[in-house]
């Protein structure tokens, strides 16, 4: 059973969304982390079991600054939480998913993540995430 673990929002500016989110989801942002292998800084808040992720980019032409040029802020993607990374994506590759990545690598918030590509959901990019130990 896969469940939803976060939903990615593309913004131009951490400092000037987190207060927008805070106030709109009425929590404090929990945790700010940079990713230096994806060129992102995040923001992290959490409703109940729903987190929602920010990701500004921290160099010009990576990957979220490029989303935003093409397609503006908002909504990057939709993570699901899953209990075998490895095995999921096998059996996702199976059923003849394409990934933006071979091998699962570390990402935000603790977790080993991928991404699927878009072309083969419809337009949506899926990050597969699972805690790491």
């Amino acid at each position: 059973m896969l469940n939803i673990e976060h939903i990615g929002i593309a913004v131009k500016s951490i400092e000037k969304s987190i207060p927008l989110f805070e106030t709109l989801l009425n929590t404090s942002c929990y945790k700010k982390e940079m990713v230096a292998s994806e060129n992102v800084q995040t923001a992290f808040f959490q409703q109940g079991e729903t987190k929602i992720e920010l990701l500004e980019s921290t160099v010009e032409g990576g990957v979220i600054s490029k989303f935003i040029e093409k397609k503006g802020e908002g909504m990057h993607h939709i993570a699901l939480a899953v209990e075998d990374i490895h095995a999921e994506m096998e059996r996702l590759k199976e059923a003849g998913f394409e990934f933006l990545n071979a091998e699962p690598k570390a990402g935000a918030d603790n977790k080993l993540i991928c991404f699927l590509h878009p072309k083969c959901t419809n337009g949506v990019l899926v990050e597969l995430c699972m805690e790491r130990d």
